[in-house]
C-alpha cells in the first residue's frame, strides 16, 4: 500500500500540481515544483509513521525518505533540463521529448522504489509478488491500482500523446475566408491646372482561419482510452473496432486532407496501444 500510495504522490504532484507555467518554466518554478513534491510525499509518509509509530523511528519512516525522493527529485529534474539545454531539441523532434518525458518519469519512480528499499522494509521480492504473486491484492491496493492506471490512461497519457504529436500544425486549421478592406483618402483641391483628383488608396487583406477546440479532443481521448481500458480487461476486443469507427465517422470529410489523416491516425494509434496495454496490466495484476 504505501509503495502505491508514494506513486500516486507522485502522479499527483507532477500532472495535477503543476501548472502550464511551471511546466515551460521549470528553472523558475523549481522551488515551488520541489515544494509540491514535498508536501505530498511528507503527507503520505506522515500517515504511515502515525499508523506505524510504535515500530519504527520518525527518521527511518518519515525524514530519511522524503528527504532522499527531493533529493533524488532534484537532480534527476535538473540534469533533464541541462540535457535539453545542451542538446537542443527543436520543435519538431517529438520522439526524441518522449523519450525524455518517458525516462524522467521512469527515474522518479526508481528513485521512490530505493527509497522503499533503503528506509521502508520494501524489498524485490514484495514488488515481485505484487505483480507476479499469486496472492489477491487487498482491497485498499486494488483500489490505489486503479487509480493509478486511471491516471496513467488520462492526465499523463494525455501529456505523452500532446509531446508526441506537437501542436496543431497551421495547415490543418479550418480555412473561414479572406476578407479585403480598402481605405481612399482624396484631396479636394488637386491644383487648377490638373485634371481628376489626387488620392491616397490602402488595402488591407485579412485570412480568416478557425482554430479547432482542443479541450473537446482531449476530454474524447480520456473517454476513448478508459473504454478501450475497460474493454481490454474485458477481453472484448472486437468492441474497440466500433470506438475506432465513430472517430473516424466524425472527422471523415478531414480525411481528404493527408496531413490532417495522418495526423489522427497517428494519435488514435497511440491512444489505442496505450488504452489496450493498461488494460491488460489492469488485468494481469487484479485477477
Amino acid at each position: 500500500m504505501l509503495l502505491l500510495s508514494l506513486i500516486l504522490a507522485h502522479l499527483i504532484a507532477d500532472f495535477y500540481l503543476q501548472t502550464d507555467e511551471m511546466v515551460m518554466d521549470k528553472i523558475k518554478n523549481i522551488k515551488k515544483h520541489i515544494g509540491h513534491h514535498f508536501l505530498v510525499y511528507g503527507l503520505v509518509l506522515l500517515g504511515y509513521y502515525l499508523i506505524n509509530y510504535n515500530e519504527t523511528s520518525v527518521f527511518w519512516s518519515l525524514i530519511f525518505p522524503v528527504v532522499f525522493i527531493i533529493i533524488c527529485h532534484f537532480i534527476i529534474d535538473m540534469l533533464k533540463i541541462k540535457l535539453l539545454d545542451t542538446i537542443k531539441i527543436n520543435s519538431e523532434e517529438n520522439l526524441k521529448r518522449v523519450s525524455f518525458f518517458l525516462i524522467d518519469q521512469l527515474l522518479h519512480v526508481v528513485s521512490i522504489l530505493f527509497a522503499g528499499l533503503f528506509f521502508l522494509g520494501i524489498g524485490f521480492a514484495d514488488i515481485h509478488d505484487f505483480f507476479l504473486g499469486d496472492e489477491k491484492l487487498s482491497t485498499i491496493n486494488s483500489v490505489l491500482f486503479i487509480v493509478i492506471i486511471i491516471i496513467l490512461a488520462t492526465s499523463v497519457s494525455g501529456h505523452l500523446i500532446k509531446i508526441l504529436l506537437g501542436s496543431l500544425p497551421n495547415q490543418l486549421l479550418s480555412f473561414e475566408g479572406k476578407y479585403t478592406f480598402k481605405n481612399e483618402r482624396q484631396e479636394a483641391h488637386y491644383g487648377k491646372n490638373h485634371t481628376g483628383n489626387r488620392a491616397l488608396s490602402e488595402e488591407y487583406n485579412y485570412t480568416i482561419f478557425s482554430k479547432h477546440d482542443l479541450s473537446r479532443g482531449k476530454l474524447i481521448g480520456y473517454i476513448e482510452r478508459l473504454l478501450v481500458l475497460v474493454l481490454t480487461f474485458y477481453s472484448a476486443y472486437p468492441a474497440i473496432g466500433f470506438i475506432v469507427a465513430a472517430k473516424s465517422i466524425a472527422r471523415f470529410k478531414q480525411m481528404d486532407d493527408r496531413n490532417w489523416a495522418e495526423y489522427f491516425l497517428l494519435g488514435t494509434l497511440t491512444s489505442m496501444f496505450i488504452g489496450i496495454t493498461l488494460g491488460i496490466l489492469l488485468r494481469e495484476v487484479l485477477t
